[in-house]
């Protein structure tokens, strides 16, 4: 089988890591289409008045909006609005760097563990900063203990295990399946025709937007468990 090229590499000289390319490209993307959405909204000769038909404005109001009335759905927190940018830039990084292995000659970023392991990271970082802000450094630490002083020290290694496993997880789950769905991709593309491909481009968009959604939530109930009293 003749072996598929990866612009990727190409356009990174073999000394710039592929992910890389790919994470700046969809840095970019994302970038350009915020600047452009604030400078059609900046125009706009009535801000609060929805544009007519559909426009770059329309488009970027109603991702907001959507995103904004599911992290409120999911978080149930009193401060959810402070988190929407944080879950919303995640949601569409992780969704544009999914759609890159759809395109021929692309590796999708999230086929690569580094990428991934560092979202589940900085996700780890994010749902313990939470923690720690809702209920004091002290007050969440004390939750790894668990409710009772009798079993204090079982409970803390399988908080710590649990909370240490989550970021791995995370990362593991993103990563295989997007690596996965691009190799299926790519078989099924070079042995087939047409119709057969075009199949496995909808299935694949599908499962680019369900992993990203998974991710996201995830991400979510981690911090509403960390800020959570109960936990």
């Amino acid at each position: 089988m003749q072996q598929s090229v990866n612009f990727l590499e190409l356009i990174g000289g073999g000394r710039i890591p592929p992910v890389l390319i790919g994470t700046w490209i969809v840095m970019g993307i994302l970038l350009l289409f915020g600047f452009l959405a604030r400078a059609s909204l900046a125009s706009a000769a009535d801000p609060i008045i929805p544009d007519e038909g559909i426009s770059l404005r329309s488009i970027a109001e109603m991702i907001v909006e959507t995103l904004d009335s599911f992290v409120a759905q999911v978080t149930e927190l009193h401060g959810y609005r402070a988190m929407v940018p944080f879950f919303g830039s995640l949601f569409l990084f992780i969704l544009v760097c999914n759609f890159f292995g759809l395109i021929p000659g692309m590796e999708p970023p999230t086929g690569d563990s580094d990428l991934t392991f560092a979202l589940g990271t900085i996700c780890f970082v994010f749902y313990i900063y939470h923690g720690m802000k809702a209920q004091g450094v002290g007050g969440y630490l004390k939750t790894f203990l668990g409710p009772m002083i009798a079993i204090a020290p079982l409970m803390l290694m399988i908080e710590i295990a649990d909370n240490v496993f989550r970021p791995f997880s995370l990362g593991v789950r993103l990563y295989a399946n997007m690596f996965a769905d691009h190799m299926v991709l790519g078989i099924f593309t070079g042995l087939t025709k047409v119709i057969v491909p075009l199949a496995f481009l909808t299935l694949g968009s599908i499962v680019c937007i369900i992993q990203a959604m998974v991710f996201m939530i995830l991400a979510m109930s981690y911090v509403r468990l960390a800020t959570s009293h109960d936990h």
